[in-house]
């Protein structure tokens, strides 16, 4: 048996939609090198797909949520595509967003935009992994794709979308106050706080405290790309630069 087909013959008994060279060497009593020969034979004839350096997929495997988890080291799903996933919009993203710690070009794999946003590693928190076999991926979950989307809006599909999903989100305390300590934003802290009590979240007196217990003297703007004048919040030292019955009007929409 030739080595193009003793590698097609092994991911497909295994079912391996998508693997590394690695992975095939580690599993293979072949040599890196005559496997590294096979697999560039294999995507000339349309076999495989290189997604990037040493990492491939079947050439009928399409699953973005598995491709964009795979393709970084650590990291994975997150912002409005973690959203959608979460049915916390009715919107579809075009893009795939994804979560890492190392400076990554954005690019697109069949047909689909995957835009990689850089993050300190003490943001990296609050995945969870879903799938399962070789179609496992990691994704926040929905308290940590909430503080995300407010910590970053312009991933979150904008800041309407994004106090939609909040309203909707059923959230716990405990872990919006440990992803508000991991992405170290005094001013979302203070607007997810300020939401909180406008729209009566339930069971959010843990997080609320801690909001107050970190609470600056600083006025920020509640909506930070809007403009810069509005009704003063001192409880929570916010400019209303949007006026509350539009803040409840979007968010019960």
């Amino acid at each position: 048996m030739n080595i193009q087909k003793q590698i097609l013959t092994f991911i497909e008994e295994v079912g391996w939609d998508i693997f590394t060279l690695k992975s095939l060497h580690n599993n293979l009593n072949i040599s890196i090198i005559q496997i590294y020969n096979a697999i560039n034979k294999l995507e000339k004839n349309g076999f495989v797909f290189k997604l990037e350096k040493g990492k491939y997929c079947r050439h009928n495997f399409s699953d973005e949520y598995v491709i964009g988890s795979f393709i970084v080291k650590i990291g994975g799903i997150a912002y409005w595509t973690a959203m959608n996933f979460h049915g916390l919009t009715e919107q579809i993203p075009n893009v795939v967003f994804v979560q890492t710690t190392k400076a990554k070009k954005n690019k697109t794999i069949f047909g689909v935009r995957y835009k990689f946003v850089q993050v300190k590693s003490e943001k990296l928190v609050g995945f969870k992994t879903y799938g399962y076999g070789n179609h496992q991926f990691q994704i926040t979950d929905i308290e940590k794709t909430i503080v995300d989307c407010f910590d970053l809006p312009k991933y979150g599909g904008g800041y309407n979308e994004i106090i939609k999903a909040f309203n909707n989100a059923e959230m716990s305390a405990q872990k919006i106050v440990k992803y508000c300590k991991a992405i170290n934003n005094i001013a979302v802290t203070k607007r997810l706080a300020y939401l909180c009590e406008l729209l009566n979240k339930q069971k959010m007196d843990y997080f609320i405290k801690y909001a107050q217990s970190i609470r600056n003297e600083k006025y920020n703007l509640f909506e930070p790309d809007g403009g810069k004048k509005g009704k003063t919040n001192k409880r929570w030292r916010l400019i209303l630069n949007m006026k509350e019955d539009e803040i409840l009007e979007i968010a019960n929409s």
